[in-house]
């Protein structure tokens, strides 16, 4: 990863406000450099920008999410230098334009594939070559083993293609892709719509459809059980409940998954343990210091597996707002 490469993630991953301030302390020629950078990235993994941000920083102060991007350099570049952004922009705006297959880095990696999956593997090979490796990665896992294992070995061995044959394909796949960057697409349906509509169905309907899926797809009903019942939803459990969980989830795991987490669910988890403890455990996240937010995660996800499991034994009873009920007698 070139120092370029990594001053434009930090960019990206900075308020646009700030991104500017910094950009503005560097001369002109430096501006337009990282901004050319910032223009070819697609979008930044939380793993990239993570290991960036902590190569500048002690501590990490989270994935905002942010992505690269032609409009995002240009928004740049404007607050940078003000009335002098124009020969930048110029250079930036040719500078992208001139790159093979640049008008794929803004169409989603299935649509691509839809219509690559057909193509000789050495055409795969050549358009695959000339993207974020992110977006040749997803289209690469979409193809068949066999044409999988055909187009890696043909990236392996590509050396130099003459730019007439990468302008012929480039412009045929631009030709017959033409109707999908005229139009704008919308996500609908999967399994987190699935999930959100079970999540306000009566319980006795959630059970008799997850019962019935599972015996054809136990793992989308596992999946969508997760969607269904997030970690923060904990903050809003009884204190009874709230104990039961805490008799079957480890200290080490609540110091981890209590990271980030929102300041009403700490307490709630601070509530119910001894004071003992509860200092215990503010001490041991203290010791932890900065932690992935993957780890977190995986160990959010830990404790609402937890849940699941004293959902499924009768001891714990979830609502379909995600609340723990307390039994009557």
């Amino acid at each position: 990863m070139s120092d370029v490469h990594k001053a434009a993630v930090l960019l990206t991953a900075l308020p646009e406000e700030e991104a500017a301030s910094v950009m503005s302390r560097l001369d002109a020629k430096q501006v337009e450099i990282v901004s050319i950078e910032i223009a070819r990235l697609s979008s930044v993994s939380p793993d990239e920008q993570e290991q960036v941000i902590l190569q500048f920083a002690d501590s990490n102060p989270g994935n905002t999410g942010e992505t690269g991007g032609i409009d995002r350099a240009k928004s740049l570049v404007q607050k940078a230098l003000g009335k002098n952004a124009a020969t930048t922009l110029d250079s930036i705006r040719q500078s992208i334009e001139a790159v093979p297959f640049a008008f794929l880095r803004g169409i989603d990696s299935q649509n691509i594939l839809t219509y690559v999956n057909e193509e000789h593997p050495q055409t795969i090979a050549l358009i695959l070559s000339h993207l974020p490796p992110s977006a040749g990665a997803a289209i690469l896992a979409g193809l068949p083993p066999d044409r999988q294992l055909a187009v890696v070995q043909r990236i392996a061995n590509m050396g130099q293609t003459s730019p007439d044959i990468i302008k012929e394909i480039e412009h045929g796949l631009e030709r017959r892709m033409s109707s999908v960057m005229s139009q704008s697409f919308e996500n609908a349906g999967g399994v987190s719509s699935v999930a959100e509509m079970l999540n306000v169905t009566d319980r006795s309907t959630e059970r008799a459809i997850l019962e019935s899926l599972a015996q054809e797809a136990p793992g989308l009903v596992e999946e969508i059980r997760r969607l269904m019942f997030v970690f923060e939803d904990l903050a809003r459990f009884s204190d009874k409940d709230m104990q039961i969980v805490l008799k079957n989830v480890e200290t080490s795991q609540w110091a981890t998954a209590l990271k980030g987490s929102s300041a009403e669910l700490k307490e709630k988890v601070f509530k119910n343990m001894s004071s003992r403890a509860a200092d215990l455990l503010r001490e041991e996240m203290g010791y932890l210091g900065a932690v992935k937010l993957s780890v977190v995660e995986q160990k959010q996800q830990e404790i609402v597996d937890v849940v699941r499991r004293l959902e499924d034994s009768g001891e714990l009873e979830l609502n379909a707002a995600g609340e723990a009920e307390e039994l009557v007698q």
